[in-house]
């Protein structure tokens, strides 16, 4: 399935392409209108080590061409997909080398929030490569409960955040399941970070949650270089093309691979209202 030309035009919407090439030409016409780019290598996780590798390779390449290029671009990694299941100290050394990289080509390794169960140990590595490297943003998740202690030492440590509502299924003991009480959290969190994070980054399409970012920094008078806004690539392309108007910093996420079927189904049918939200979205567009 991953591979129909059916799939293929469902799919091309929101995935850049099934090379680095094509995602590479998107993150240089996306810097010519003026918006930033995270290049995502999909693949939600790995089945050995061996893959683990041809995982990092991916992303040692990206960031390759991303200083060769001199494109305004970061990379977008998942543990699970660098070893993290087979081997802690693997990982590791694998988000180790691509920090490295990173700080080299005067790019970021942002590095994605997966399921509760990898939280502790995302963000530890995270404090790690940050106190040696710099070059990495953290990933927090709105829906869960204890977000705003994470996000706390996360600003003790100036960490920079990308600030998100979260797509995995969470049991109700360590998660908001309602969407009102997620976008409040959301909001609260927003707000923290603006006022305590470095460059923190406000992942959203909700143009509610946009506006009262807008209205907080502008009360406050934030720099817009001080903070960004990240979107998905495909979604909501009339409301990017009017935040980077009015001059905001906005950073698009753009996958790419053959991998795209976990990443889809995730957005789409892992929280049902993401379905109507990405069809409202076409719409518009």
């Amino acid at each position: 399935m991953e591979f129909s030309s059916a799939a293929g035009r469902l799919t091309s919407r929101f995935i850049a392409g099934s090379t680095l090439e094509r995602a590479l030409a998107v993150c240089d016409k996306l810097n010519r209108e003026g918006v930033l780019a995270t290049l995502d290598h999909l693949g939600e996780s790995v089945t050995s080590l061996a893959e683990a590798e041809c995982s990092r390779d991916a992303y040692l390449a990206a960031l390759d061409q991303i200083a060769e290029r001199g494109l305004k671009a970061s990379i977008s990694i998942k543990l699970t997909q660098l070893g993290l299941n087979f081997s802690e100290e693997q990982c590791r050394a694998h988000v180790e080398r691509l920090v490295e990289r990173a700080q080299a080509a005067g790019s970021v390794v942002e590095v994605d929030m997966e399921s509760s169960e990898y939280v502790d140990r995302t963000l530890n590595l995270v404090s790690v490569m940050h106190a040696r490297y710099g070059s990495v943003r953290a990933v927090i998740q709105a829906y869960l409960y204890r977000s705003e202690s994470d996000i706390e030492r996360l600003c003790r440590q100036s960490i920079p955040v990308r600030l998100v509502k979260g797509a995995y299924q969470e049991p109700s003991d360590i998660a908001f399941s309602k969407k009102r009480d997620v976008d409040s959290n959301f909001l609260h969190l927003m707000i923290r970070l603006f006022d305590a994070g470095v460059n923190p980054a406000i992942a959203s399409h909700d143009e509610i949650i946009l506006r009262r970012a807008i209205e907080y920094v502008q009360e406050r008078k934030i720099a817009a270089d001080r903070f960004e806004f990240q979107m998905l690539y495909g979604v909501r392309r009339d409301l990017q093309r009017r935040l980077a108007g009015e001059g905001y910093r906005v950073r698009l996420y753009v996958p790419y691979g053959n991998a795209w079927y976990p990443y889809f189904m995730r957005r789409l049918a892992e929280r049902p209202a993401n379905v109507l939200f990405l069809v409202r979205s076409l719409m518009r567009n």
